[in-house]
């Protein structure tokens, strides 16, 4: 499976980087590949280090004007000329998304990729895993949106909120 993963480019502390490190290694033992946004900085690279490490494969998708940060030894790593191709072109090259600790634009890219299989563009498994309840303001946003009617689905059939790496792998195993 092309497991696209969204995360932070800044360095963050061990109670965020260990679990990460942890998805990184599941996913490379479950001959997973990674689909990232290709940098070379922070919790992108750890994640993308972490799943070489373990034998895995790792697709970059970034932009144009990140080029100078992209990961040099990515098995592949393809330039979009701007954040909404670059969008669209991980979410094409998935069959699965994770969310993981970050920051705006890691909740941009969230966001869109959840309104996207809300009104039916796509039918991917998404995974937030809630390192450290770092989600819980998204997960209660989402469950007024679902009971205040907002949301065509169950919430359960659009996004699966893990608390820990095996329980994130262990879904996108099972869908």
């Amino acid at each position: 499976m092309n497991i696209c993963v969204f995360c932070s480019a800044n360095d963050l502390e061990d109670k965020y980087t260990k679990p990460a490190k942890e998805f990184a290694q599941l996913l490379a033992k479950n001959r997973h590949t990674l689909v990232w946004g290709g940098s070379d900085y922070g919790m992108m690279n750890l994640v993308a280090s972490c799943v070489q490490e373990n034998g895995g494969k790792i697709v970059g998708i970034s932009v144009e004007f990140f080029k100078e940060k992209a990961r040099k030894n990515a098995d592949e790593m393809l330039f979009t000329k701007d954040l909404s191709e670059r969008k669209a072109t991980l979410l094409a090259r998935s069959d699965a998304v994770v969310m993981m600790v970050g920051g705006t634009g890691t909740l941009d890219e969230a966001t869109e990729i959840i309104a996207l299989k809300k009104i039916g563009r796509h039918n991917k498994p998404i995974v937030v895993l809630d390192t450290d309840n770092f989600y819980n303001g998204l997960r209660l946003q989402l469950e007024t949106m679902e009971k205040e009617g907002m949301l065509p689905l169950p919430l359960s059939k659009i996004v699966f909120f893990a608390d820990t790496p095996k329980a994130a792998i262990d879904y996108l195993n099972a869908n």
